[in-house]
C-alpha cells in the first residue's frame, strides 16, 4: 500500500500545470501600412491594424480576446526589439 501511495504522492507532483498563457506580439507590417497582432491564441492570425490608434487597438482587442486567461503583449519595433510590454493577470477570488 505504501508503494501505491508513494507512486500517486510522485505523480501528482509531475502534473503538467493547466494554467495557460495567451502571448500576443505586437510587430509593424513589412509595407509600412500599420502594425500586425500575431498569436496562437487567435484563430485568424495576423490581424491588421492600421491608422494612428493601431497599437492602442491591437492592445485593447488582445486583452479583451484573452478574456479569463492571463495575458503577455509585447510591442515591437521595426529592428524587432521589445519596446513595451503589458500583463493581463487573472485573479480568481473564491467565496
Amino acid at each position: 500500500m505504501k508503494l501505491v501511495q508513494q507512486r500517486w504522492t510522485g505523480s501528482e507532483s509531475r502534473k503538467p500545470s493547466t494554467t495557460s498563457i495567451h502571448i500576443y506580439e505586437i510587430r509593424p507590417r513589412a509595407d509600412k501600412q500599420g502594425f500586425d497582432l500575431i498569436s496562437d491564441a487567435l484563430p485568424l492570425s495576423p490581424l491588421w491594424y492600421p491608422g494612428p490608434n493601431a497599437i492602442s487597438n491591437a492592445i485593447r482587442f488582445a486583452k479583451f480576446h484573452s478574456g479569463s486567461h492571463d495575458a503577455v503583449i509585447r510591442v515591437f519595433d521595426e529592428a524587432g526589439n521589445v519596446i513595451e510590454t503589458h500583463e493581463q493577470m487573472t485573479e480568481f477570488k473564491h467565496s
